[in-house]
């Protein structure tokens, strides 16, 4: 008869007692491995700071053989749930055999004209991700993420933006058996571990795709040779009633990340807010700084696009490379029950497409991952971090 292994675990508890619920969270995980733990990642969701910290000491201390990061957060993911502001961990063990692990943390530095990040692990030629759990309160992680590849090059760098439930001052992280009140920690993942990325930011495009044609900072001027605004209203104008209310609750554009593709449609684009608009320079006002000459489209997101996109983007993924054997899941906090009605809409997509692995992560304030080879900082999106037995076809 076969034996059955596992290289990948997760586990989850929910409980008042963040310290037991740890210990259950963790135990779980490491038992669910077929073989002694390399890795171990876990996220706590606590109302108390203080105990958050024992909670992550104490998680740090039942995996003493392994590599172990973690943060806080205002929910977790694990055992195919979501868990939104209530006490609870989640836990995710892995065994990567041979694959080097590095752990790492990261503190922002102020010179007299600019501020440096400090603790960058050394980049080794077989290196294959990053992972990153990041204070939003004192770390530039937008700044980081967009420069990234000054450092690291073309590095894929996955994560999200931890949180507290009393805000700024209540984040915690925690590396190999250290705990952190700011900056960033993460894991350097190098040599013979294959990993993919999905990030689904769950928009669909409404309208043409457009050349920017004038513009001043983030504030979009012109559009095709017309004023932006006209361009918005008209293209608002053509829509059913549907979509129009899409648009009223919160409009999107896209960034066309392949100038060269003869079509952009959904999934091709960097997706960033629309701000707002300026009636009397008939401009749009949006969440990046666009040069002249790049292709925008206008977007919508609501649960429907989100659910289905997510579920094509992990179709697609598992189609090229054949079998899944973990994942780690890194979910907006404005996704779960505020889009879908459900916490356990984006863990449950995850099973659904991949199989029952170990899955498990934590509900963002703001998610990181590449698209179209770039690392960027996203919002209302999941990031998923994927490990396959073998690299992908064609590879």
């Amino acid at each position: 008869m076969a034996v059955l292994t596992s290289r990948f675990a997760d586990g989850l508890a929910v409980g008042a007692d963040l310290v037991e619920a740890a210990e259950t969270a963790i135990h779980r995980a490491l038992a669910g491995l077929s073989g002694p733990p390399d890795l171990v990642c876990f996220f706590i969701c606590g109302e108390d700071p203080e105990e958050v910290g024992r909670a992550g000491r104490r998680a740090m201390s039942m995996a003493p053989e392994a590599h172990v990061i973690g943060c806080s957060a205002t929910g977790v993911i694990g055992d195919a749930r979501g868990v939104e502001l209530t006490p609870a961990v989640s836990a995710w063990a892995a065994s990567l055999g041979e694959a080097k692990v590095t752990t790492f943390a990261l503190e922002t530095l102020r010179t007299s004209d600019r501020f440096v990040v400090v603790g960058l692990p050394e980049r080794g030629l077989d290196d294959r991700v990053a992972i990153l759990l990041a204070d939003p309160y004192s770390f530039p992680t937008d700044a980081f993420i967009e420069h990234s590849s000054e450092a690291l090059g073309a590095l894929p760098i996955i994560g999200g933006l931890a949180n507290g439930m009393q805000g700024r001052g209540s984040v915690r992280l925690f590396a190999d058996g250290e705990v952190y009140e700011e900056g960033a920690i993460g894991v350097l993942l190098s040599g013979a571990v294959s990993v993919g990325t999905v990030v689904s930011q769950g928009c669909r495009p409404i309208g043409p795709s457009m050349a920017v044609t004038h513009a001043e900072d983030n504030v979009l001027l012109e559009l095709a040779g017309q004023p932006a605004l006209a361009r918005l209203e008209d293209i608002v104008t053509d829509l059913d009633e549907e979509d129009r209310e899409l648009v009223a609750s919160g409009l999107q554009i896209g960034v066309a990340m392949d100038e060269y593709a003869e079509r952009h449609e959904r999934g091709d684009f960097l997706i960033r807010g629309v701000l707002g608009i300026d009636p009397e320079r008939e401009a749009v006002a949006v969440g990046d700084v666009l040069e002249i000459g790049r292709t925008v489209r206008f977007q919508v997101r609501d649960a429907e696009t989100a659910d289905e996109d997510l579920y094509e983007l992990l179709d697609a993924h598992l189609e090229q490379v054949g079998r899944v054997d973990g994942a780690l899941l890194f979910s907006c906090n404005g996704r779960g029950s505020a889009m879908f009605g459900t916490p356990d809409h984006d863990a449950l997509a995850v099973r659904d497409t991949l199989g029952p692995i170990g899955v498990a992560g934590f509900f963002a304030a703001g998610e990181v991952g590449p698209v179209s080879g770039q690392n960027h900082v996203h919002g209302f999106t999941a990031s998923i971090l994927v490990f396959s037995s073998s690299p992908p076809v064609g590879a």
